[in-house]
């Protein structure tokens, strides 16, 4: 896809639901339920919560409890979510030159590592080994 503007809020989620259809359906059904909301940037709470100062540093984030530390007894306060910014996804975008469909992939099946109780080395790691 080519793009003369930047891309919106509802490409990127066009390409995140494409993304999602690409995964087994096995592990596609362990992500149902989970929400993917697609924001400009990071609000402050979140950043600072993460320790950053820059919102253009952080392109996703899942929030919620991995399924390795959920519980059928667990009440679920809020939905698992897993949050796509669009303008720290569009700067690595401009800045690498990777295709956006792929680098909103590689995003959203990082973020869904975290919801199976992966961490940044285990995803990471899995990365190399491709």
């Amino acid at each position: 896809m080519r793009h003369t503007t930047p891309p919106s809020t509802d490409d990127i989620i066009q390409m995140a639901e494409h993304a999602l259809d690409a995964i087994p359906a096995e592990l596609r059904a362990m992500v149902r339920g989970v929400a993917i909301m697609v924001e400009d940037v990071a609000d402050d709470e979140t950043l600072a919560a993460m320790g950053l100062d820059n919102p253009w540093d952080l392109t996703g984030l899942y929030s919620g409890t991995p399924l390795t530390q959920k519980s059928v007894l667990d009440v679920a306060l809020q939905p698992d979510t897993i949050f796509l910014y669009r303008e720290a996804i569009l700067l690595e975008w401009i800045e690498t030159g990777e295709e956006l469909f792929r680098l909103v992939r590689n995003v959203l099946i990082h973020e869904i590592g975290h919801h199976f109780g992966l961490s940044d080395a285990d995803i990471e790691r899995l990365e190399r080994d491709e």
